[in-house]
């Protein structure tokens, strides 16, 4: 993954990549609520919209940095999780994937129609683009006091820079995911997910605290949600609007998850990159998409249901 910037000199390849590393951040990120917990949550979405919108408004009416804007981004959107996690707590099954298909789509309506703060349909543009870790900045002539970063480094300028930073940046973030998950799954919180997913009711039996779990889950699925968000408006041109956020973009991501194998880490990369970097790179079949998406996903279901790669084995097992 270290080296696709270095074997491509092409940007739309470097963009599609990059693309696929935020949607890998959010399937890992679903796939604590969904993979771990066992929760479908058909409305992750929301999070991710609360992200970008977060770092949108604060950039752009606060003059805060991206890298401000960060953590920020990921702790409104956790605290989101919070809020939708106690009206759904006595939910299981068909009736919890409701209500969180009704929430991701609140908050769409809501970026709609509260133009005073989003702007409504017309979206949030010229967000700013994040620094190199507030020491440069990318572009040519840098405003009086920053630093050019090509002039940090003592090279040429290139628009390829910042495109570059943004691929790196995405996979920083990615791995980061990755390893929390990879640590959290052996923790006590991580095997109560595990415990709540293979059946609630033994779950509650055994004496563990089901709201405490799930308010877990949803906290941190969201933040993680939040920070892909957060990288959205960047990689979108500077732009944001509720148009991004549709059902088709929740569907997307849980199938990312479902395909990928839920509970499985690798199969969300390989789903992502199928799924996101198939059609970025064949995009004269785009009329095609939606078609080779249900037949995948029929494919998987008949004979693969577990996904491509599945991970249902327990962290901790009893010999």
């Amino acid at each position: 993954l270290i080296l696709p910037p270095l074997w491509f000199a092409d940007r739309g390849v470097i963009d599609a990549a990059s693309e696929i590393l935020i949607y890998v951040m959010l399937g890992w990120g679903l796939n604590i609520v969904t993979g771990l917990a066992g929760l479908l949550d058909l409305g992750y979405v929301a999070f991710f919209a609360i992200g970008a919108y977060t770092y949108a408004i604060l950039a752009t009416s606060f003059g805060l940095s991206f890298w401000a804007c960060l953590p920020l981004a990921a702790l409104a959107a956790a605290s989101a999780g919070l809020l939708l996690g106690f009206p759904v707590l006595r939910l299981r099954g068909d009736e919890f994937a409701i209500v969180t298909l009704g929430f991701g789509q609140i908050v769409r309506i809501v970026a709609n129609n509260w133009r005073s703060l989003t702007n409504g349909s017309e979206g949030i543009a010229s967000v700013p683009r994040p620094s190199f870790f507030g020491l440069a900045d990318f572009s040519a002539s840098p405003p009086p006091g920053h630093t050019a970063f090509n002039a940090l480094l003592g090279i040429a300028y290139s628009p390829m820079q910042r495109v570059i930073f943004l691929y790196y940046l995405a996979l920083m973030l990615a791995l980061a995911v990755n390893l929390f998950t990879l640590r959290i799954r052996r923790l006590p919180i991580g095997r109560a997910w595990e415990a709540l997913r293979e059946d609630e009711t033994a779950c509650q039996a055994l004496g563990i605290d089901r709201r405490r779990v799930k308010l877990a889950a949803f906290a941190i699925g969201a933040a993680w949600g939040g920070v892909a968000g957060a990288l959205f408006p960047v990689k979108q041109q500077g732009f944001v609007s509720p148009e991004s956020f549709g059902f088709m973009e929740s569907a997307m991501i849980t199938a990312i998850v479902v395909l990928g194998g839920m509970g499985s880490q690798l199969g969300i990369v390989l789903a992502a990159a199928i799924l996101i970097g198939l059609p970025e790179l064949f995009r004269e079949f785009e009329q095609y998409r939606m078609l080779a998406f249900g037949l995948s996903m029929i494919l998987i279901m008949r004979f693969r249901p577990r996904g491509l790669v599945s991970a249902r084995r327990p962290t901790v097992v009893l010999e």
